[in-house]
């Protein structure tokens, strides 16, 4: 019995042309979706209901393509290994051996590990440094917009690359902002930073909102494409080895 016969169940895992692809049944779906799920880097096909499971191994069929070239990116996520490098905004970091306190000293992340190189330090410090880069960045255009500067914190959040809360009840504004974004070319965290400022004035993604950002980085769509292209290989680093 071919596949299309078969009855599909929600959770199964189906082969397509040596691409595996695993079903899923949401019924808050409005429509047939596809993903890489950022924790397994599985190839995930939802469907809004059990029956509507063949049409979403259909529409994955019809985006194939498209789907291993996300897979295959997140494949060329950097190994996390003695000696080797990190680029951090921009900037090649030589990851180096020799205790538990990681620092960056003169174009090396020293204190990586003892006997090898223990991905959880080097997240550790990847956090600290992007927190520190995502403030300079975020006061900038913060200035630049004429509103007050929010307080900025990092998170890890697989859904996406920032989040912006507006002040409420004498608060103060808070922009998070994912510390896997170290690893991505500068101007490429500079623009969910300028993004996540011009949630300040703007709460929707309306044209004044796309101005705001474009007048603070310029044209953003090379940078969502980068993210859109490359965004599982950011998730998945160090993933493998925790």
């Amino acid at each position: 019995m071919g596949l299309f016969g078969a009855r599909l169940i929600d959770g199964q895992s189906v082969d397509l042309d040596g691409l595996p692809i695993r079903l899923k049944v949401n019924p808050r779906a409005r429509r047939l979706s596809l993903r890489i799920d950022p924790r397994t880097g599985e190839a995930v096909a939802t469907a809004p209901s059990v029956r509507s499971l063949k049409d979403a191994v259909r529409f994955a069929g019809a985006h194939r393509a498209w789907l291993a070239r996300r897979l295959a990116a997140r494949r060329q996520t950097p190994p996390l290994a003695g000696e080797g490098t990190l680029s951090v905004f921009g900037e090649t970091w030589r990851l180096e051996l020799g205790g538990r306190r990681p620092r960056f000293e003169s174009g090396v992340l020293l204190g990586c590990g003892d006997d090898a190189v223990d991905p959880q330090l080097v997240q550790r410090a990847l956090r600290a440094a992007a927190l520190t880069w995502f403030a300079t960045r975020v006061a900038a255009h913060c200035a630049q917009l004429a509103v007050a500067t929010p307080t900025v914190a990092v998170t890890d959040t697989r859904s996406r690359w920032g989040s912006c809360s507006r002040a409420t009840m004498g608060g103060r504004p808070k922009i998070r902002l994912s510390w896997r974004l170290a690893l991505a070319p500068p101007e490429v965290a500079d623009y969910v930073a300028a993004h996540e400022c011009a949630h300040l004035l703007e709460g929707n993604h309306g044209p004044r909102f796309w101005a705001l950002v474009k007048g603070l980085i310029g044209d953003p769509a090379p940078h969502r494409n980068y993210l859109r292209c490359n965004g599982p290989a950011l998730h998945a680093f160090g993933r493998d080895h925790v």
